[in-house]
């Protein structure tokens, strides 16, 4: 029998922090209490777990100690400042900024990709960004069967990303617009609505931004491939939730498509949905809410020797964020209970 868990949960009133209070209710995730803390706490203030409403502590040194695991939907400043309380505290952080994820000895973890990688843990498990969950998804099966030798990936990124205020910057412009109004951008450099604007965080020197990087690095991290070759351009689109990626790879040998299809199709947390002759593919409005990474649009790539194209997608607050976590602490529930 699973013993039942002390859990927190950092930065619970964002739109991950949501997510995951919501993703371990749906999953029954074994907790003798769930606490719900957030920096700036205002007062009053409740979030929905199951039939409940928690209310939100601010989230102190003194909030972390004497909890078991402590899920953090936090910035990476806030993150780098209270998971390790978190951890002294003799609690396991699993972490969903950036703060830590290409540290040595904190695995990087898609519970579908490495599980395995979770024995190696010393308090911390970082979750990858979102865009590379879904992408190592879709290029674990294949490094697998084939082995990959470069990948190149454009990605189609929701407001979501960004979080509540983006969200809400996209559904007033869009208002703004169709009305005839000015435009007021305060999330994003340019306005969002009816755009699409090729800057995900900032850029560096070389001109990649730092999304770009981090799809590069914890893609390598994830599979074990230091030398893998990827380029990657990061797009924010006009859409509320779901990310989706156009994925080219490039393998050691070749696999026709049908095989490809049965390939995937195969592996843990994917889903084919793949007809483009009868415009059967997956978007983000039929990904939304789900928590499958869905692949069509499989085809060869002319262009290159043994090339596949294909169109991923994916909920970025469930298997991009949330759920990932919470699949995370999982696996720990059963080292625990083994």
């Amino acid at each position: 029998m699973k013993r039942l868990l002390k859990v927190g949960v950092a930065g619970a009133t964002g739109a991950v922090g949501l997510k995951m209070l919501s993703v371990m209710s749906e999953r029954g995730f074994p907790v003798e209490s769930v606490r719900a803390m957030a920096s700036g706490r205002g007062d009053a203030r409740t979030v929905p777990f199951g039939s409940l409403a928690l209310p939100v502590e601010e989230l102190t040194a003194n909030a972390l100690p004497g909890l078991d695991m402590v899920l953090f939907a936090t910035g990476a400043s806030v993150s780098r400042q209270f998971v390790p309380i978190a951890v002294a505290g003799g609690a396991v952080a699993i972490d969903n900024s950036r703060a830590f994820r290409m540290e040595d000895g904190v695995p990087l973890v898609v519970p579908e990709v490495n599980a395995e990688a979770v024995r190696r843990h010393a308090g911390i498990i970082a979750n990858p960004n979102c865009s590379t969950i879904q992408m190592v998804l879709a290029l674990k099966p294949l490094q697998d069967v084939v082995g990959i030798k470069r990948v190149v990936v454009s990605t189609y990124q929701s407001v979501s990303g960004t979080g509540k205020a983006a969200i809400e910057e996209l559904r007033e412009q869009s208002g703004s617009t169709l009305a005839g109004e000015p435009i007021i951008s305060r999330v994003y450099p340019h306005p969002i609505a009816f755009n699409c604007i090729p800057h995900i965080d900032v850029i560096d020197e070389d001109g990649n931004t730092r999304e770009e990087i981090k799809m590069v690095l914890e893609t390598r991290k994830i599979l074990e491939l230091p030398e893998l070759q990827i380029a990657a351009t990061c797009v924010r689109v006009p859409v509320f939730h779901s990310h989706a990626l156009s994925l080219c790879v490039e393998l050691e040998s070749e696999l026709a498509p049908d095989d490809a299809r049965r390939v995937l199709g195969e592996f843990p947390g994917i889903r084919i949905l793949d007809d483009a002759s009868d415009a059967v593919y997956p978007t983000q409005l039929s990904s939304s809410g789900t928590d499958e990474t869905w692949i069509g649009r499989i085809r060869r790539d002319a262009s290159v020797t043994n090339g596949l194209w294909m169109w991923v997608v994916a909920d970025n607050l469930r298997k991009g964020a949330a759920l990932n976590a919470v699949q995370i602490a999982e696996l720990l529930l059963d080292e625990r209970s083994g």
